[in-house]
């Protein structure tokens, strides 16, 4: 009996494949895209837009910048917990290598993201084309092969017909919580417009179950005899907690065992912050209580982490002699890390097993109520800065604790780069799982609107608080007019400290006074960026795409404009101005390189800082 067929272009092929793509996880089925954002060139115009037009059903949303709209995806994803993503297209050339930045921040973060550059002729009878980049020693090669690296899954597709191996394989590896990240499939665009009988069960309906694995049972067993004999353990709840949907069961865990948590910039909000147990934000960032008590923990359970520097103070957090790891990880990379007791699996399906057999144990009462005091000091010193009163300009901590009073308990906060995620980490009070949507695991300057849009998008029921700096909304506004244009409501809370505050704090800690970190003229004197504050108008720059903008400038104008954009349906942006000498405070020591000779004494005393901090990292 012969294969029942049908003829489609390659593009046409891909959409209709994709838009059949769900996913299950306990029961639930969803689809697995939202859609597809694109840019069209001569790459990708006649075949993926030409299927887009054709197939509306599957939406095509517009965007101003290939990197953005590999951002907005990313936060789509990880709004959904990775349980639905989008799809990026571009043309060949400039239009897919903008899209690396944001498949480098894809893969990093292990957010499913789908990207479909245009690519060269297959045929190569014409080329070079335009945009084409050549070699003398391959014709088979491309911009395109830049993805590789940064990709988890990459193919190039030469003939229709392979479409019918490699989408499968992308949709393996996107659903996978292992696995995930950006998949690249790149599309000569003579590809993408040919024409193939494709068998017609390609097209069916067909749902990818996200499985909770299990861990070895004597692995476990031995976790939670170590875990019984803990004296003073340690929590470290990352991303991998939200993405499992374990934030329920680890709350139960906690109260019933005392055992502390600090959270990483992914895995804030795995507990309210007013949770006993909550010591807040773990490593550089880090709070007291929280920098304390992994200092002296005798058993750390990672949950979901990766632990990366911020999160260990490279690899100085954990001072006990004697500490023992046990890391609960569904990747068997993560799960291994420190030597540690490898669970791997499900965060939701071990955390409930610890629950049962943990039933009889509890931290020492001591432990347990100096664990429940941290809590309540930093919430007090949370409350000091939110209060802090500084004068003008206003302090970032105080716009901070303006928008967390105004926000909802569902409300979500969004932010990437420069010194207010390490603010946000130690001072937000998260109140939800989805509450704290900080992209830091390539702290990629420019996300923030993007990312924000991406959020929205994936829920709509949430208000999105966009806090973004001047240096970042330099680098990537645009998407601003993408938000008015799908009438998606964000609200942004810009905040002018002019230059790149954060690295500008961490040169002065190195000894080179904030070199090239300020935003000002060149002074003819000196030679030097040193002179006055460059005159930009960033609320002009926002009203100009269609924004409405607000200015504060104190802490009550702040909250009063707070106020106002709720009642606003557009997009709206408040404009704020910061001192940024003031800053929160109380962060860890992070290891950046000092230079081993200088003439300054400052850079002198640095190394000297440097050498002395070092002696303090550890091998486990």
């Amino acid at each position: 009996m012969a294969t029942k067929t049908k003829r489609y272009t390659a593009a046409q092929a891909t959409i209709l494949f994709l838009q059949n793509q769900y996913v299950e996880r306990d029961g639930q089925v969803q689809p697995f895209f939202g859609g597809c954002i694109g840019i069209f060139g001569h790459g990708n115009v006649a075949g993926i837009g030409q299927a887009l037009l054709q197939y509306t059903s599957f939406k095509y949303y517009q965007s101003r910048n290939e990197q953005a709209m590999v951002h907005t995806a990313i936060a789509y994803a990880k709004t959904k917990n990775r349980l639905g993503a989008m799809v990026c297209t571009s043309s060949i050339g400039p239009g897919a290598t903008n899209m690396i930045t944001g498949a480098a921040t894809a893969t990093i973060n292990r957010i499913p993201v789908l990207l479909l550059p245009g690519d060269i002729f297959s045929t190569r009878q014409v080329a070079p084309v335009l945009q084409q980049l050549e070699s003398n020693s391959s014709q088979d090669i491309s911009v395109n092969d830049c993805f590789k690296p940064v990709s988890k899954y990459w193919d190039r597709i030469n003939r229709p017909e392979q479409l019918i191996t490699s989408l499968p394989e992308a949709m393996r590896v996107l659903t996978s919580p292992v696995e995930t990240g950006a998949v690249t499939i790149s599309f000569p665009q003579d590809v993408q417009a040919e024409a193939f009988d494709f068998p017609a069960s390609f097209f069916e309906k067909r749902i990818w179950q996200v499985q909770r694995t299990r861990p070895d049972k004597s692995a476990l067993q031995k976790a939670v005899e170590i875990i019984k004999k803990a004296k003073q353990p340690l929590i470290i709840a990352g991303g991998g907690v939200i993405y499992s949907g374990a934030t329920a069961e680890l709350k139960k865990l906690v109260n019933a065992t005392g055992i502390p948590v600090a959270e990483t910039f992914a895995g804030k909000g795995s507990l309210r912050y007013d949770e006993p147990q909550n010591l807040g934000a773990a490593g550089v960032t880090g709070t007291p209580g929280a920098i304390a008590v992994a200092a002296t923990a005798d058993v750390v359970i990672g949950i979901g982490t990766r632990y990366s520097d911020f999160t260990t103070i490279s690899e100085a957090a954990f001072q006990n002699k004697s500490v023992q790891f046990i890391n609960i990880n569904v990747a068997e990379f993560d799960a291994f890390k420190h030597s540690a007791i490898a669970l791997v699996g499900d965060a939701k399906e071990i955390v409930s097993d610890l629950i049962s057999l943990l039933k009889n144990y509890k931290v020492p009462a001591a432990f347990g109520n100096q664990v429940v005091k941290y809590n309540k000091q930093w919430d007090k010193k949370v409350s000091e800065v939110y209060a802090k009163n500084h004068g003008l300009p206003i302090s970032q901590g105080e716009v901070i604790g303006a928008v967390n009073t105004a926000s909802a308990a569902n409300d979500m906060v969004l932010c990437a780069a420069g010194s207010l995620p390490g603010d946000l980490h130690k001072l937000w009070r998260t109140r939800n799982p989805k509450g704290f949507h900080l992209e830091y695991g390539f702290s990629c300057m420019g996300y923030e609107i993007a990312g924000g849009l991406g959020a929205k998008m994936a829920d709509p029921s949430r208000e999105v608080y966009v806090m973004v700096g001047d240096a970042s909304y330099l680098m990537m506004s645009q998407e601003i007019i993408t938000a008015i244009q799908e009438n998606i409501k964000l609200t942004i809370i810009l905040i002018n400290n002019n230059g790149y505050a954060s690295i500008g704090g961490l040169s002065a800690s190195l000894g080179t006074d904030g070199f090239g970190t300020r935003y000002l003229y060149r002074n003819e004197k000196t030679g030097q960026l040193d002179g006055k504050y460059l005159p930009v108008d960033l609320a002009a720059n926002a009203a100009s795409m269609g924004a409405t903008v607000i200015k504060a400038t104190t802490t009550a104008s702040l909250k009063a404009a707070l106020e106002e954009a709720k009642k606003i349906k557009n997009t709206t942006v408040i404009y704020v101005e910061t001192d940024r000498e003031e800053r929160v405070g109380g962060y860890a020591w992070w290891e950046v390189p000092v230079a081993q000779i200088s003439t300054s004494k400052k850079v002198k005393k640095a190394h000297d800082q440097l050498v002395k901090n070092k002696s303090t990292q550890k091998y486990y």
